[in-house]
């Protein structure tokens, strides 16, 4: 007996409930009745498409002869039956080439589709595209149609992404057969791609053919089996399942239009063929209404319309087959705007546009708004109220957008809004809801309008009128008046220990209103002379946002003549908003005129302004430096700024930010001979910029220089130390111990950290820059202590290389410090290669590899003309290629790793080979191949795609050793040559992936 007979016997000698057996492949060979009768059942075990598994495996087994060696199956009656076996279920499935592809694998299902061209005595040798279908018997044309529509569904079907499974722990015995099993199906789509083109020939051959079709059935397989000799002339051939030709054709236009839509990646326009196969689909479908012979998804169908009908363009509005989707895509792709709002309005009734479709319309002319076309604005608002109005009348909330579209609307849109309101209503039976919901829309308006009058344009509507009862629009307007007074009050306030008569207010207000927004020196003086006619207060509070500087405050408060402070208030007030927003031509004129008032009363002011001019003239003059004017400051300039930093007037308010300034335009136009050698010792001992700018010029000065002459170096560095430190203070804990507790905010140095990186990001002289951020990274890789992972820099020999006291030093702060360094200067020139070196070096300690190998590309690209020349070896050293290496291994991108490894001055096989074994590879893979000149590495690849069965990938790795210029028996300036050309397109791709 069997093991699995004595597995039944004892399962039948059981007494417990058990499920039913389930029936075994060979009793199907045992029993011919049994397999119709199994297939007949309701829910069969097995199911039948693990019986053509079963049939075809057992089959297709191969044999081992006495040698040990492997045999290919035997053409035998047993094999032979359970072939057929498998077609007839096949067959019991009509088949449905929906169901088979669920259920069987690519292999199976070819292995079951060639036996079908089998037994249908299709000519072996001979292509199908040769074949005349129409002579051909019925069965026999049939069971080519059938193949080749599987051959193009197959394409179609492959090109979609698919997560591959991860063999477990019980299935790493498994991964060879999994492996062979997707080697063979790459095999299979690899034919199956190149006779693409012959399977369309043969469908639209088919298409031809007027004439009804047969498959075969079970019994015309029978037949076929009763009758060895049996071929497509006898009697099976005609009486096997009757397809129309409708039926047939239908489904043929379905898989073409698929395989078109497919191939229209590459070929626009493959999307006119796929729209046009899709149609006859459509309208077969149609006249056919309930077809039994007729497998397709016509979701998916659907879907592939639509597509096709908003990529090509084609959309005939009196179409009764035109959905709303393809209208409203076809006026936009012929820029009819006006016709896209006068859809949205109708369909605010209809409703027959989801809103998430009409919030995308919207947000697509936000896009084209954005890229700079022009004239969209308008249409923009419109959609934006279209869709407001429907959100409303769905009780939605309304959307951010139409909000701020309240904040400042014209009356012509306030208009549009109210015509949109009316013709969203259905006129002869509005429900309730909607009436309820428009009423609420109609309360809101009301509420967030400020302008009363666009108010009045609301509640004077027809449509206000008919939705809001009496006592809502008496409410209403109660609220409004009590709104327009609280906004006439804020807007002119009236001092109430002033008697001023109630027509002076109104002219008050006017006049308080122009001297706001006057700039003109002459009517600020007039407006002040008729205000202080009219009532005697300090008008300089008229405006919160008018400030003069903390330092000046009380000097210009003690003026006595109140028309004269207030002048003298505004004036300067008004002056530095100028300079604040850069418009300097009205800032020398309010300047200028407060000069001439102060010059007649008061030195001590007439001091101030001419400070305050010069701070003028050194903001306009770095302004125009910055928009990348290289006109030298004229020498009267320099000579005030000269003036000004070795000024001593007693009892006269300075503002640190004119030193400071000056200091730094100083250092911008590399006077440094003055800051070293002229300035007078008492300023460098009693001004921290001058100290500061004073050894930043003399540590430049030196640059390059040998090292006993760079004292100025080591002081300077002794400063910026400090300014970095924190106070420590020794404390004795509860057990005793003493413990160390830093104080952050009291800064040891001449200055703090803060007003040192304010006065930093003034400077734009490249070198100074060059030098601080020179500084701080060694500062930085001296307290961080990490000596793998050190950032780069020019000039770092010049400073110490280590810290007497290593613990008052702030690291967070040096870290912040040397990344908004780094970050301002690349804002004055991203193209200094060093800067972006150093850059992608901060990223890179931290662990910010994308952004890192971004900056190692920008340095690189900077240098090179964009990788059209050779990136200099000193800028891509080793130590910058390994860890643009390290930056693609953190990010899955392990193809990019390989073709790095190549770059080093020694091949990194060692780590190319690793990073090629990686199986989850982030980047293109096999599209970097081309970039690969090593053989070796070629060779490596080679080999691991045949070991893996990836029979493709393996093609591409072939093909790219073959190419004639990496012949290693070339000369050598053939084989630099090839490198080079690699490396430009490789650094190129890499670039555009990055930037």
């Amino acid at each position: 007996m069997s093991a699995e007979a004595a597995d039944r016997v004892a399962a039948v000698g059981n007494s417990r409930p058990s499920t039913p057996l389930q029936t075994s492949w060979f009793e199907f060979l045992l029993d011919g009745s049994l397999l119709e009768k199994h297939l007949q059942k309701s829910n069969p075990d097995p199911l039948p498409v693990q019986l053509i598994v079963q049939f075809l495996e057992q089959a297709s087994k191969p044999l081992v002869n006495e040698q040990n060696q492997v045999q290919p199956p035997a053409d035998n009656r047993r094999n032979r039956t359970l072939k057929l076996l498998a077609l007839k279920v096949a067959a019991h499935m009509r088949w449905d080439l929906d169901v088979l592809e669920k259920g069987l694998t690519i292999p199976v299902l070819n292995m079951l589709l060639n036996e079908l061209l089998c037994v249908s005595n299709v000519p072996p040798g001979v292509k199908h595209v040769d074949l005349d279908l129409s002579t051909l018997p019925p069965t026999t044309a049939m069971a080519v149609i059938i193949y080749n529509r599987w051959a193009i569904r197959t394409i179609v079907l492959s090109s979609f992404p698919e997560k591959q499974t991860k063999p477990g722990p019980h299935q790493i015995n498994m991964l060879s057969i999994v492996q062979q099993e997707k080697e063979m199906t790459d095999n299979i789509l690899t034919v199956l791609k190149e006779q693409a083109e012959d399977s369309i020939s043969v469908l639209k051959g088919a298409l031809q053919l007027k004439k009804d079709f047969y498959v075969h059935t079970l019994r015309t397989l029978d037949l076929l089996a009763a009758d060895a000799a049996a071929n497509g002339e006898t009697e099976s051939s005609t009486a096997g399942l009757r397809i129309g030709a409708d039926e047939l054709h239908c489904q043929v236009h379905y898989d073409l239009g698929g395989i078109f839509f497919q191939q229209s990646c590459t070929d626009q326009l493959a999307y006119v063929k796929a729209r046009d196969h899709f149609r006859q689909t459509k309208e077969l479908l149609r006249k056919l209404d309930m077809a039994a012979h007729v497998h397709l998804d016509e979701k998916r169908l659907a879907g592939y319309w639509n597509a096709c009908k908003a990529l090509t363009g084609d959309c005939d509005p009196s179409d009764p087959q035109t959905t709303p989707y393809n209208y409203i895509n076809s006026l936009i792709r012929v820029n009819n705007y006006q016709a896209v709002i006068e859809a949205f309005v109708k369909d605010n009734m209809s409703r027959s546009l989801p809103n998430h479709f009409r919030r995308s319309v919207l947000r697509e002319f936000l896009y084209k708004v954005q890229q700079g076309e022009s004239g969209l604005d308008e249409v923009c608002h419109k959609l934006c109220v279209c869709n407001a109005v429907r959100d409303a009348l769905e009780g939605e909330v309304l959307s951010v957008r139409f909000q701020q579209l309240l904040f400042k609307p014209s009356k012509r849109m306030v208009d549009f809004l109210l015509e949109v309101c009316a013709r969203s209503l259905d006129k002869d039976h509005p429900s309730e809801t909607s009436r309820r919901n428009m009423a609420h829309l109609m309360k809101t308006l009301c509420e967030r309008l400020e302008d009363l009058s666009l108010v009045f344009v609301v509640s004077s509507h027809k449509l206000f009128m008919e939705l809001l009862k009496e006592e809502e629009r008496k409410a209403l307007m109660e609220q409004m008046r009590k709104r327009s007074a609280t906004i006439n009050l804020s807007a002119k306030p009236l001092p109430s220990f002033y008697d001023i008569p109630a027509s002076a207010s109104v002219n008050i207000g006017q006049l308080e209103q122009q001297l706001i927004l006057s700039l003109e020196p002459r009517r600020i003086r007039q407006i002040l002379i008729e205000l202080h006619g009219m009532a005697e207060r300090p008008f300089w509070r008229v405006n919160s946002k008018w400030e003069v500087p903390p330092d000046y405050v009380n000097v210009i408060l003690c003026i006595k003549d109140n028309l004269t402070k207030d002048l003298v208030y505004i004036l300067m007030s008004k002056g530095l908003h100028c300079i604040a927003i850069k418009d300097f031509v009205h800032a020398r004129l309010l300047f200028s005129a407060c000069l001439e008032l102060v010059t007649e009363f008061s030195p001590k002011l007439r001091q101030v302004m001419l400070n305050e001019m010069l701070l003028l003239e050194v903001r306009a003059h770095e302004t125009m430096a910055a928009e990348g004017s290289r006109e030298r400051p004229p020498p009267d300039l320099v000579s005030r700024v000269r003036g000004y930093l070795e000024m001593r007037i007693h009892d006269l308010p300075l503002r640190q930010v004119v030193g400071e300034e000056c200091v730094a335009f100083m250092l911008n136009w590399r006077e440094n001979d003055y800051l070293t050698l002229q300035v007078p010792p008492s300023l460098v001992m009693n001004n921290p910029y001058i100290k500061l700018g004073q050894l930043l010029a003399s540590t430049c000065k030196e640059l390059p220089g040998p090292k006993e002459s760079r004292r100025t170096a080591k002081e300077l560095w002794d400063v910026v130390v400090q300014i970095c430190s924190m106070s420590i203070q020794h404390k004795r804990n509860n057990d005793g111990r003493v413990g160390l507790i830093k104080h952050r905010e009291s800064s040891m140095g001449i200055l703090h950290r803060s007003k040192f990186i304010t006065f930093i990001k003034k400077l734009r002289e490249p070198l100074v820059l060059t030098t601080l951020i020179s500084l701080f990274v060694r500062l930085h890789s001296i307290v961080r202590d990490d000596i793998v992972n050190e950032v780069t820099a020019e000039h770092l020999s010049i400073w110490p290389s280590s810290l007497p006291n290593i613990q008052a030093v702030d690291v967070e702060a040096v870290a912040v410090t040397v990344k908004e360094l780094v970050s301002y200067a690349l804002t004055l020139n991203p193209n200094n290669q060093s800067w972006l070196i150093t850059q992608a070096d901060i990223y890179f300690v931290t662990n910010q590899y994308s952004a890192a190998l971004n900056f190692y590309l920008q340095a690189g690209a900077v240098c090179s003309d964009f990788f059209t020349k050779a990136v200099p070896p000193d800028v891509y050293t080793d130590q910058v290629l390994k860890r643009m290496i390290k930056c693609c291994s953190m990010m899955n991108c392990h193809t990019q790793v390989a073709v790095l490894c190549q770059f080093l001055r020694e091949v990194d096989y060692m780590t190319a080979f690793k990073a090629l074994q990686e199986q989850n590879s982030h980047d293109s893979m096999d599209s970097f191949y081309d970039y690969i000149w090593d053989i070796t590495i070629l060779e490596y690849l080679t080999h691991i795609h045949h070991k893996r069965g990836e029979a493709e990938k393996r093609q591409i790795a072939i093909k790219a050793i073959g190419q004639t210029e990496l012949n290693t028996s070339n000369p050598e300036e053939v084989l630099q040559l090839a490198a080079q050309k690699r490396k430009k397109r490789f650094l190129q791709a890499m670039a555009k992936l990055y930037f």
